[in-house]
């Protein structure tokens, strides 16, 4: 009853402005629309669905604040800041085919630095650049005039890329005041020219409402480096937002394609081979950017051949072992969360597995030995429930697959050194 006199209360509120009669014919029929729907309702039911209508009368405030909690949670940012609109679930696989190289020559997660010191795993090749902090994180801290480093391998080489390699890293820029933004490029260099020819490029500005990615490349049908033949450039949408996005670059023999949160900006069919070494620069704008977890691999994303009648990896490992065992299927630390480049991966098991529709399989996660067995044995079937459901958003039958757990119970190499627990931590897909 309480809630029928507060229903009268407001309806005797509103009604006293203008219009107030016939305002209230139309709340009377609203509400006996609402209320007779279902004569087994209680009354409280009922007079929730007053509300309701009365809402809708008001110009639709109940579904503009559902409008807005579908908005927001559309807008809800993941660990690393990546926006859930661009949700790898929902991504097209034609643009998510991104596979990080297996075998990595460079790392750098910004850890253990001093901060306001240069970064210890990289070179200056002009300007300035740091260690900081933005958000509690350490990052490399591009200063706002010009920062053109490169990462600073053992030996010295400016011959490390090869023909076949991928480069990720985090980037952050923060433009909320639109007070200048600075230009990126990221830079491969010939492996035996000066070291400011490029063999191609990746620039954009980190300024605007949305921006645009430029390659610039050498054809691979041109006998000389000595310029750039192609330029294509693609639009996309905004990253200057002060939150972390991923950039990522895959080079296989001839094929460039660029990544920014999973979503591929870039693919150039046929551009010049010959990688060398690798720079990232940034000029102008009002503020430094930041930069972190920079690595390069060996490996990159499958070249598209129309004319191809190899079996593809994973069906070479099924049909020899009855699984295929894969590490580049990554989460988020301590957590069940797919990171974004792992859908590469996710993708081409997906389809072999529709074009092996009666196959059924096991999809098994496993952890390296850091915990305990009360975190990881709960953790590693979160992990593989997850693979399980970004498959099955992806096209594969349900029945055709079982996550099973297994904890760091059954390691395949040492895991008192990082290169063995990396391979520990893994997903096997077990033919059934």
């Amino acid at each position: 009853m309480k809630k029928f006199a507060l229903l009268i209360a407001m309806i005797l509120f509103i009604a006293s402005g203008a219009s107030a009669q016939g305002f209230l014919k139309k709340i009377g029929k609203a509400v006996k629309d609402k209320t007779t729907q279902k004569t087994e309702e209680t009354v409280d039911d009922a007079v929730d669905k007053a509300f309701d209508a009365v809402g809708d009368l008001l110009g639709g405030k109940k579904k503009d604040k559902d409008k807005k909690s579908k908005n927001n949670d559309e807008d809800d940012n993941d660990e690393d800041g990546a926006s859930s609109k661009n949700d790898p679930l929902k991504a097209d696989a034609r643009t998510s085919d991104f596979v990080p190289g297996e075998v990595a020559i460079f790392e750098d997660k910004v850890v253990g630095e001093q901060i306001g010191e240069f970064p210890s795993k990289w070179d200056l090749v002009r300007g300035y650049a740091e260690v900081g902090r933005i958000g509690g994180e350490t990052a490399i801290a591009m200063n706002k005039d010009d920062a053109w480093i490169s990462p600073l391998m053992k030996d010295g080489s400016k011959n490390y890329l090869g023909d076949v390699f991928t480069i990720e890293f985090d980037m952050l820029y923060d433009d909320s005041a639109k007070d200048g933004a600075p230009s990126i490029e990221l830079d491969i260099m010939h492996e035996s020219m000066p070291r400011d020819h490029e063999l191609f490029t990746i620039e954009y500005w980190l300024g605007g409402e949305e921006h645009d990615f430029t390659c610039n490349y050498v054809l691979a049908s041109e006998d000389s480096y000595d310029h750039k033949e192609g330029h294509s450039t693609f639009r996309s949408g905004t990253y200057n937002d002060g939150r972390w996005h991923h950039y990522a670059l895959s080079f296989n023999k001839r094929a460039i394609k660029f990544y920014v949160d999973n979503k591929r900006i870039i693919n150039v069919p046929n551009a010049r081979a010959g990688a060398g070494w690798v720079t990232l620069w940034s000029k102008g704008g009002s503020k430094s950017l930041y930069v972190k977890n920079f690595r390069i691999g060996k490996g990159a994303v499958d070249l598209y051949d129309r004319n191809a009648t190899d079996k593809s990896e994973i069906e070479k490992a099924i049909a020899e072992s009855g699984k295929f065992v894969t590490n580049n299927i990554l989460f988020v630390s301590g957590k069940a969360d797919l990171k974004p480049e792992s859908f590469g991966e996710i993708n081409k098991v997906a389809e072999y597995m529709k074009k092996n529709p009666n196959a059924r399989f096991e999809v098994q996660g496993h952890c390296d030995n850091q915990g305990s067995d009360k975190v990881n044995d709960p953790l590693s079937q979160q992990r593989a429930e997850a693979v399980v459901k970004a498959l099955v958003s992806l096209g594969c039958d349900e029945f055709n697959l079982r996550a099973v757990g297994k904890g760091s119970h059954e390691p395949v190499a040492d895991n008192s050194t990082e290169e063995g627990r990396a391979k520990n931590r893994r997903v096997e897909f077990i033919k059934k």
